[in-house]
């Protein structure tokens, strides 16, 4: 059987350059720990491996790249989320740097790869791999600029850092109040945490800050959260929505109660309309 340090091994004759390449690649092999750079390559490689042109062209429509629009200058590849998910699993020993890296990309795939391994090393780092990675986070925001971006990792990220901090609220109504649309529905998506722990205080008062929000993309995450709250307790949805139904945006509303029956549903966009 030849070994990975076996296959690295080269000829004396060649030069010192590649004996030294082959000699880290043995190492990398062996430990299973590749330096930044050749990783990060790597995972460029891989994404552009699956890109599609005509995907390309879809996702530049379908998230809204176009001049005066939210996702303006966004630029794609072609790759589909479930193909960049399965690269996620494929590098299992990214690091941070290697997701730092790839967050500061203009292409929208790799700021979307780097963000799922973020997401993961959270998920499985001890606590100063966790602050390290939050912390990351909110100094790389104006990279996560796009909703799915935003609703693939703050939740996973920001949501479970901050959960019985007294500093959640500081902080998340900090970004709801913010002028850039994606600190705003940062600060919403990541009380989905909150909420999966039945906790809905900080979800109901950001809701209430963003509730005159001119953002339709706000509208939707702020719908999304009320759903989800009523999904645990709907007295607690219907007590909020009760005062509020006629200065509610209507998306926020239709988005808040979408799973109620519906003659109550259509109870409530009537009033709406009224």
């Amino acid at each position: 059987m030849i070994t990975s340090w076996q296959r690295c091994v080269v000829p004396n004759h060649a030069t010192q350059s590649v004996q030294v390449d082959a000699i880290r690649l043995a190492v990398a092999l062996l430990t299973k720990r590749f330096p930044a750079r050749l990783m990060t390559d790597d995972l460029r490689k891989a994404l552009r491996a699956l890109a599609d042109k005509e995907d390309a062209v879809f996702l530049q429509r379908f998230f809204r790249t176009g001049p005066g629009e939210y996702g303006e200058g966004d630029r794609f590849l072609g790759v589909r989320v479930p193909a960049t998910r399965r690269i996620v699993k494929q590098f299992p020993h990214a690091t941070l740097a290697d997701a730092l890296e790839l967050l500061q990309s203009e292409w929208h795939e790799e700021r979307l790869l780097a963000l799922l391994f973020m997401v993961r090393l959270f998920k499985r780092g001890d606590a100063a791999m966790q602050r390290s990675v939050y912390e990351s986070y909110l100094a790389n925001m104006p990279y996560v600029n796009n909703w799915d971006l935003v609703d693939s990792s703050a939740e996973h990220i920001v949501g479970p850092h901050l959960y019985g901090k007294s500093s959640a609220k500081r902080v998340l109504m900090k970004l709801a109040r913010s002028r850039t649309l994606w600190e705003r529905r940062i600060a919403m998506l990541s009380t989905l945490y909150f909420i999966k722990q039945k906790d809905f205080a900080l979800a109901l008062e950001i809701t209430e800050q963003l509730i005159a929000d001119q953002a339709d993309l706000i509208h939707k995450a702020a719908g999304w959260m009320l759903r989800e709250i009523g999904d645990r307790d709907r007295a607690v949805l219907e007590a909020y929505l009760e005062p509020r139904v006629l200065r509610m945006p209507r998306t926020m509303l239709r988005y808040a109660i979408e799973k109620f029956p519906e003659r109550k549903r259509q109870q409530y966009l009537k009033r709406r309309v009224e």
